[in-house]
């Protein structure tokens, strides 16, 4: 009976450890296809397009894509309990949103959340926290949330590229 409990407990452990592991490498696997994606947009537009706003109650181009980027640093810090480098400078604000200056900003929130999910623990995943002081949730729950939230917003910037007379990237789903 001793065995049968201790094969049963190595079962369980090594099983959650795979989990975990499949959680981690699939979320960083998601965030580089993602970030990739997102360049291919930014790398779309036009310089010259990147004020181009449909209409006057909506963000600009520019600030679409630095809104993705606050909230990739924003929620991961929330999510991963890290230090948000960009909490005293919202990026939606910045003075320069030139095509390249937005680009590297952007592209170097997508590399905060890639290096944050690769340093955090694999079991932390699954350990409950709230997200903003409001919202109960894992941690891996939290960087979903926030991938859906990047996605939602890119997304929004295919009207802006059609506008500018330019077909979007094509969907990157694997």
């Amino acid at each position: 009976m001793k065995n049968l409990m201790i094969i049963a407990i190595g079962l369980f452990v090594s099983t959650s450890i795979a989990r975990a592991q499949s959680t981690k490498g699939d979320l960083i696997s998601d965030w580089k296809r993602a970030k990739e994606y997102t360049i291919e947009y930014l790398e779309a537009m036009p310089d010259s397009k990147y004020s181009l706003k449909p209409t006057d109650d909506i963000r600009t181009f520019a600030e679409q894509m630095l809104h993705i980027a606050d909230a990739n640093y924003g929620f991961t810090s929330a999510a991963l309990s890290t230090d948000n480098p960009q909490s005293e400078n919202p990026l939606e604000k910045a003075n320069d949103k030139s095509k390249s200056a937005v680009t590297k900003l952007v592209t170097e929130s997508y590399d905060f959340v890639i290096r944050s999910i690769e340093s955090t623990d694999d079991s932390e995943f699954g350990h409950s926290i709230r997200l903003f002081d409001s919202f109960e949730m894992t941690k891996r729950k939290a960087l979903l949330k926030l991938f859906e939230h990047q996605t939602h917003h890119r997304g929004q910037t295919t009207i802006y590229l059609r506008l500018a007379g330019v077909v979007p990237p094509q969907e990157k789903l694997f």
